[in-house]
């Protein structure tokens, strides 16, 4: 089970970042380290959702081992990957499998869409760049990054969405 006001806050969390992320494409370091001092907290007061093992860590080494590649390779921002290392810390250690499910379900519906409209939107020098073979002019169609916090927010949604069909979201 998990309680209304930490999926809550989660959630009002995740809105503040997505706004900013989206209006500023970055995610600062404040909202990681919000989420690290939320953890310290959610460790002590609820130690049978949040135990200090190395399973409730797997995550955020992941995403922060991951996401150090993806950002030299210029795929992800590093604020992108440091907020989800952090992100992880605050979901219960029973329902970071489920989140992180979510997560990539979210990621590769999101990118699909993003793609789709990248091909309709550039159409025109996509054809022509094919056409004469100019690869800088492919990249050009798809090169950009998309913001990444409003792909964590749906997967938030989507998540308390299963966890009000399971009951196992206590609303009063």
């Amino acid at each position: 089970m998990i309680t209304w006001p930490i999926y809550l806050f989660i959630l009002i969390e995740l809105i503040f970042v997505t706004y900013l992320d989206v209006k500023h494409r970055k995610i600062a370091n404040t909202w990681s380290l919000i989420n690290i001092g939320i953890a310290v907290v959610l460790f002590s007061l609820f130690p049978k959702a949040y135990p200090v093992v190395f399973g409730t860590f797997q995550f955020s080494i992941v995403f922060i081992l991951v996401g150090f590649f993806l950002f030299i390779l210029k795929i992800m921002g590093g604020g992108d990957s440091k907020f989800l290392a952090s992100f992880f810390l605050i979901v219960p250690l029973d329902k970071q499998d489920q989140v992180f499910l979510l997560l990539l379900i979210s990621t590769v519906i999101i990118g699909v869409i993003v793609l789709v409209i990248n091909i309709f939107s550039k159409w025109e020098t996509l054809v022509t760049s094919l056409r004469e073979k100019n690869i800088q002019g492919v990249k050009s169609c798809f090169g950009t990054k998309f913001a990444y916090a409003p792909v964590i927010l749906v997967t938030w949604i989507l998540f308390g969405m299963n966890l009000l069909k399971k009951g196992e979201l206590i609303l009063n």
